[in-house]
Order: C-alpha cells, then structure tokens, then sequence
C-alpha cells in the first residue's frame, strides 16, 4: 500500500494511472476503522483496478469541539488493516493540506430540505462541513466510484447533492450498514462505550426491529412514542429524534399509505456519546 500525505503527489500518480485506463475506487473514512469500512474497500476492489481510501478528522464538520477532541485515533491498527485488506492507496493529509491557510473557506452549498431535519436539524451547519470536505477530497482523487455507508443515511443524500451540484463525475454507491453480532450498528463511536454501555444501546436496534414488525399495523405518533420511551428505560439519556420518513427523500411521514418507501431513523445519546442508525422498512434505497 503506497501512503501519500500530499496532495499534489497524490495526483500525479493519479494521473498515471488513469493515463492507463484504469479505474478508481475511493471510500473516504476518519480513521478508527473498523469492519465497515474495509467492507466498503472490499466492494471497490471487486468493482475497480485500484482502491484508495483516506483517513482525515474532519474539523469542519463537529458541531461541538469536545466531540472533535474526543474522536478516537488508532492509525497504527488503521494502516495495519488496509494492508490486510489490500488497499492500494491511503491518503493521509494534515490539516493544512486540506485547507491551506491562503485558500478561502467556509463555502455554502445549497442542500435544501436535507439541512432542515433530522442531523440538519439537530447538528446545524455539520452537512456544510461535509460537504466541504467531501468537495476537496473529491477535486483530488475525482474516483470513477465513490463507496458509502448505508449507516449515515442522510450524509449519503448530502454527497449525492453536493456531486449533482458540483457535476463531479463519479457514481455514488451505497453499501449495507454492517453490524456486530448482536445487531449493534458497526461505529467508530463504539470504541468509547463501556462493557455496559456497550449492551445497553443494543436497544437501538431493538427498536428499529419494532418498527419494521409495527410500521404498518399502529399510527406513527405511538410507534415513536412506544420507541422514545423504550429507549429511556433501556438507558439513553437523550433522544434527539426517532423518525420514519420518505426513504427516498426524508421528507417527515406521520403514517403509512402502502406506495411510499419508509425508512426508520434514529439519533440517541448513551451517556454524552451519540449513536445513530436506522433501516429500510418498506422498499429498497433508490439513491
């Protein structure tokens, strides 16, 4: 596996690359990886001649500089597993080399209803940061393919935006949410919850097992309520929101007419650590 930390080196060999016909797979992450990711790469490598990955703790996008400060680091066992999983490429930037000093910041794009609820909502100005991120890593490596998880559904949505906005070239894929045995969505957040902790938010699958069984036979209004107080008695001491909405849109659902595809999301905190995750009740992801 070949490590760069510059872009501009990076890019000229890219461009040799490509130079010889040869497509490109590219799964961004922030490090403390986990089987999720490499399944991401593992997709790509089946898809592309070569697959890059990055690893880059994004400032932009912490809404709260603790959570930023708190995110776990583990690049020693990070680089160890792209090697086992076969990546070809990683690109390891420092901060500076994402967003030069003599460069303006801080753009806007227009995300519309997407920013207005559910992580738009409870997390302003976190897509922004996404998006400009995601903007610069994709102006460097401009991928054939670009791999995502299924777990940060509504962030899927902001890059297909942000590549319809920005006329990238590359074709978006999403890629089931993996999970640990017992159904706990894979996260690198779940390196800071305790042995006990680590039980508790099984509940979170739990519940979007209820829903799935329910979304049909009771009014939403006391699914969610069912599911709010499910979650408070099993140990989360907040709920930012448990919500069923259009999964082709997001747009809010507050019942169930049999066309529309419903998928179920979740945002809750164990102690101050915040976990997210949902599932697809009714069709199939069409983005």
């Amino acid at each position: 596996m070949i490590i760069f930390k510059k872009k501009r080196d990076l890019q000229t060999w890219l461009t040799q690359q490509k130079s010889q016909g040869k497509s490109i797979g590219f799964a961004p992450t922030m490090g403390a990886l986990h089987e999720g990711h490499l399944s991401l790469l593992q997709t790509s490598k089946k898809e592309n001649d070569i697959t890059l990955t990055s690893i880059f703790v994004n400032p932009t996008q912490f809404n709260d500089p603790k959570d930023f400060a708190k995110y776990p680091i583990t690049l020693e066992n990070d680089i160890y597993m792209l090697e086992q999983t076969g990546c070809d490429v990683l690109f390891l930037p420092a901060v500076d080399e994402i967003y030069p000093p003599n460069e303006p910041k801080g753009e806007q794009y227009n995300l519309g209803y997407l920013e207005t609820v559910l992580e738009g909502k409870f997390r302003p100005g976190h897509f922004q940061g996404v998006c400009q991120v995601m903007y610069r890593l994709l102006s460097i490596f401009q991928p054939h393919n670009l791999y995502m998880g299924q777990k940060d559904y509504q962030q899927c949505m902001v890059i297909k935006r942000l590549i319809q906005l920005a006329d990238f070239s590359c074709k978006l894929h999403i890629c089931p949410t993996l999970r640990e045995k017992e159904g706990l969505a894979m996260s690198s957040r779940n390196l800071r919850l305790t042995a006990e902790e680590r039980k508790k938010v099984l509940a979170i699958y739990i519940t979007l097992l209820y829903l799935k069984k329910e979304y049909s036979q009771q009014a939403f209004s006391l699914l969610k309520e069912n599911a709010v107080n499910y979650l408070l008695e099993a140990g989360f001491v907040k709920i930012d929101y448990i919500e069923l909405a259009n999964a082709d849109d997001l747009t809010l659902l507050d019942k169930w007419d049999d066309k529309t595809p419903v998928v179920a999301l979740i945002a809750a905190f164990m102690g101050e650590i915040r976990l997210i995750d949902n599932m697809v009740l009714t069709g199939s992801i069409s983005f």
